[in-house]
């Protein structure tokens, strides 16, 4: 198993659904699918990420609103891409592939929804290293059949380095979405493993595992079996956290907090920069004092950049004494530190003692920047000299 999860930062996640047909038997769950999927995606105690890289789109109705947003996710991501499609899925007469259903779409008529292939070249163009497809519709197991490497030409053309197909039925099946669920049956088994974990499991699922789990999950309930197909050992890449199992003695532990509280961090710092661009900036507010409350984030060292936003934003609000106090912070933080990180924070620093009449005290924290930005026994400007 690679023992290293997916990069949040770089990986983008797509999950289509259609939960509302005209021609079609709706899918209440679907609905619910998409949304519980995509927090269960975000949780840093299982993937991790961040919500300006998980993407719902529910029920599309043409070709480009189900495929621009894979697209533009193919194209952005670097590490994993990962499209999960709920929904209906179609056959034509005429053609073995798989169909996947839009609003207008009519059974037996292809042409009326999104052929498979179509998805498959998009994400074959992603220059990620890896690709995860996971279909929760009827028939989808002619997806995986044709991501494998058999001898049909479907499958010649299907090769994708690093591609991995979970498909939540045999290509001759219907899925299974029961009425009154809350949702469908292959995509709630699969939020109860990533929710849940596996009990005695390793302490990262590969894809391999996932499925093999919910295989035999689903066996015993009398399920419709899930589908795989997988190229370049791409079964064997990890993709979430076991959340049964338990951290060992030690250091792990530590480590894994740490990188909740980088991901709490990252994600706050990231919505509250969107609600200053949208000019919500009394919104952004107690999104960044709720970061910095968060335990350990001093102790992370992320807290600099958290500061430096919070303080321009209190600033803009005309807050300038309670900006220096969350700056002050922050120097006394970055004093011995070495970097552009303690320069940006004495530069703002400075200009707000300065607005405010405490010059004196802005030349000490100039003088400080400049000796950080020239160490050593070389001279440096003096402080008076930078104004």
């Amino acid at each position: 198993m690679n023992d290293a999860l997916p990069d949040p930062a770089t990986s983008r996640a797509v999950l289509i659904g259609g939960s509302e047909y005209r021609h079609l038997i709706p899918l209440p769950p679907v609905a619910q699918n998409l949304k519980s999927l995509s927090t269960a995606l975000q949780d840093p105690t299982i993937c991790g990420i961040p919500e300006s890289n998980c993407t719902i789109v529910e029920n599309p109705r043409f070709p480009a609103e189900f495929l621009g947003p894979v697209a533009a996710a193919a194209s952005a991501a670097r590490d994993t891409l990962l499209v999960y499609f709920s929904g209906h899925g179609l056959r034509d007469p005429d053609d073995p592939d798989l169909y996947m259903a839009l609003h207008d779409s009519q059974d037996g008529r292809g042409w009326s929804a999104m052929a498979y292939h179509h998805l498959r070249s998009v994400v074959r163009a992603s220059p990620t290293r890896r690709r995860i497809v996971i279909l929760d519709c009827c028939f989808s197991g002619r997806a995986a059949r044709a991501m494998g490497s058999g001898g049909q030409n479907l499958a010649m053309q299907a090769m994708v380095d690093g591609a991995y197909v979970l498909a939540a039925s045999p290509g001759d099946r219907p899925a299974l979405a029961p009425e009154g669920e809350i949702y469908t049956t292959f995509t709630g088994e699969l939020l109860a493993l990533l929710r849940g974990g596996i009990p005695e499991g390793p302490e990262l699922l590969d894809l391999e595992t996932v499925y093999s789990t919910l295989k035999d999950r689903l066996r015993a309930k009398s399920k419709p079996e899930p589908r795989r197909a997988c190229e370049n050992q791409s079964g064997l890449l990890a993709i979430a956290r076991n959340r049964a199992c338990a951290p060992p003695q030690g250091g792990s532990s530590q480590v894994l907090d740490q990188q909740i509280t980088s991901a709490i961090t990252t994600t706050g710092l990231r919505l509250a920069r969107r609600l200053r661009a949208e000019r919500r900036t009394r919104d952004a507010l107690p999104i960044l004092r709720l970061v910095l409350g968060q335990p350990g984030v001093t102790e992370g060292g992320d807290d600099i950049a958290v500061r430096l936003e919070l303080a321009d934003i209190l600033t803009e609000l005309d807050h300038s004494r309670e900006a220096i106090e969350v700056l002050e912070t922050a120097f006394a933080a970055v004093h011995d530190r070495v970097g552009p990180e303690v320069v940006a924070v004495c530069q703002r620093l400075a200009a707000l003692l300065r607005e405010v009449g405490s010059h004196a005290e802005a030349c000490d924290v100039l003088e400080h920047a400049l000796k950080v930005s020239f160490p050593g026994d070389r001279p440096f400007p003096s402080a008076d000299a930078s104004r």
